[in-house]
């Protein structure tokens, strides 16, 4: 079913109601899912969170490769056909705690194929074990690492917390500016956690919407993270960062999600600074609904869109899988 959208230009916001068959399947998981709320914690999570990741339905046509690059051991994900000298640089979720680069390439990989663009997912440092700025240093390492090999355009993507990794290097590579540092020509975050504060109003409007989240799960996450650094440190909340410079960037999110306020009030605060960027929120929807991808029509859709936008971004034109494939 083909969605339908509003648009409010005001605001750089687009909303996309949900379709009658994502709500009766919306229905059904939050049945199975609603029982487990807030129960992911600690390191004891990253077992059963992998697990979930690795259901995501394999991309058609996508290889995959362990390599290292910046000294960042991870994994590629090439779609066929792909040209040189153009990649994605993915930041997984999973909360600064948990998560893989073996767990996310099948998601990736479609993002992959769906931009046409050879993609890499890093394995950065976690938490408890490694503190704030471990992850931070890792993603940069890895960015600049494939600046090294040759890639001259090079695109962010990351989800949850890896959404929050993405734009932290968004904005440390517009601070370094005057360095000569090569810059990022775009960003795709996906539920991204901006605010480690934990501020934002959706926590109490979406409390009960969210079928995984709970604030005092979240709060202990984010302490074994930060190890007593300052929350609003612009380094570990995007959302406190300075926004001039910054390349285009789209955000998705779901109206259902606690992080929900996380998405719109960054995307508002970077528009006011004249950045290009526009947040789309989905009805109905939850956190990390992108992994539907075969299921879901939003989530189908939504691929669709980064995909467009990222090959506009890199200069490609979008790879369109075949009818029957």
């Amino acid at each position: 079913m083909q969605m339908t959208t509003q648009q409010n230009r005001e605001t750089e916001r687009t909303w996309h109601p949900i379709s009658k068959e994502d709500k009766a399947a919306m229905t059904a998981m939050r049945a199975i899912i609603q029982p487990n709320k807030g129960r992911l914690q600690g390191t004891a999570a990253r077992e059963p969170f992998d697990a979930i990741m690795s259901r995501v339905v394999a991309p058609v046509a996508v290889t995959f490769a362990p390599d290292t690059v910046g000294g960042v051991s991870g994994w590629w994900c090439r779609p066929e056909g792909v040209r040189t000298g153009r990649a994605i640089l993915h930041l997984h979720g999973g909360w600064f705690n948990w998560g893989s680069a073996q767990a996310y390439k099948n998601l990736v990989g479609h993002i992959a194929a769906s931009a046409g663009i050879e993609a890499f997912v890093p394995d950065y440092r976690l938490a408890p074990e490694h503190l704030f700025p471990a992850a931070t240093e890792d993603v940069r390492a890895c960015y600049l690492g494939l600046i090294e090999r040759g890639f001259s355009r090079v695109a962010i993507t990351g989800d949850s917390a890896g959404g929050n990794l993405a734009l932290g290097l968004l904005h440390l590579a517009a601070a370094q500016r005057a360095s000569g540092s090569a810059r990022p020509v775009a960003a795709v975050a996906l539920s991204p956690v901006t605010d480690l504060a934990l501020t934002g109003g959706s926590w109490e409007t979406r409390a009960t919407a969210d079928p995984y989240f709970v604030r005092s799960q979240v709060a202990e996450l984010v302490r074994s993270y930060l190890g007593g650094h300052d929350p609003a440190d612009p380094l570990a909340s995007p959302l406190y960062g300075k926004f001039a410079g910054l390349p285009p960037i789209r955000v998705h999110v779901g109206d259902d999600e606690v992080l929900l306020d996380d998405s719109l009030r960054y995307v508002e605060r970077a528009v006011a600074a004249g950045v290009d960027a526009r947040v789309d929120v989905w009805e109905g929807m939850p956190h990390g609904f992108l992994s539907g991808i075969g299921t879901l029509a939003a989530s189908n859709q939504a691929l669709e869109e980064i995909g467009q936008f990222l090959a506009d971004r890199l200069s490609l034109s979008p790879v369109r899988p075949k009818k029957g494939d």
